[in-house]
This record gives structure tokens, C-alpha cells and sequence, in this order.
């Protein structure tokens, strides 16, 4: 992308030829990939692949246990702890209050 304006002065011309230094280090850096059209492209880091891996296999297992107690339930077998949920829903709440800084 070339930019010529007349009307770019001082800091604003310095800035648009910063600009195009920073796209032409992009573009001698990358390297290019087989089958690819010129322009812009991305890159993502194998650490977002990763999670990307991560969080598709905990949906998959997520949704495996929802479909297991929604099976128990409809089947008279799913007896919640009454106990757990309490102290859960207590300590979430306290959480949650700590957290903002106030009273829930």
C-alpha cells in the first residue's frame, strides 16, 4: 500500500512513511507459502493451536457429561448433593463479592 497525499505535513508524513517501511520489513520477512495470493495473511502461534485443541476437546467431554445427567435425570437416577451445591453457590458468591469490592 503506497500512500501519496499532498496534503500530509509534518508528523502525519513522517508517520505514513514509517508506515510503509514497517510493510516492507513485513513483507521481506514472511515467507511465502505454496498456492497463496499476494496480499495480507496471518499468522498464529502454535500456543493458540494448542488452545485451540484444548478447548474443543473440553466442549466434546462438556457436552458428553450434560447428555449423561440430562439421561440420569430423565431417568429418575440423578440425585443432586444438596450440601455441595449450597457451600458451591455460597462460596461463588463470596467470591464474586470479594471480587467487585462490594456486598453481593
Amino acid at each position: 500500500m503506497k500512500v501519496y497525499d499532498q496534503n500530509l505535513t509534518g508528523a502525519a508524513a513522517a508517520e505514513a512513511g514509517r508506515s510503509q517501511e514497517t510493510k516492507r520489513t513485513e513483507r521481506t520477512n514472511s515467507v511465502p507459502q505454496a498456492n497463496s495470493t499476494p496480499g495480507d495473511r496471518v499468522e498464529l502461534s502454535g500456543t493458540l493451536s494448542s488452545l485451540s485443541s484444548a478447548l474443543s476437546s473440553f466442549g466434546a467431554s462438556h457436552g458428553a457429561r450434560v447428555q449423561a445427567l440430562a439421561a440420569q435425570y430423565q431417568a429418575g437416577a440423578y440425585h443432586a448433593d444438596s450440601l455441595a451445591t449450597s457451600r458451591s453457590m455460597v462460596a461463588e458468591a463470596l467470591s464474586a463479592s470479594s471480587d467487585s469490592g462490594g456486598t453481593p
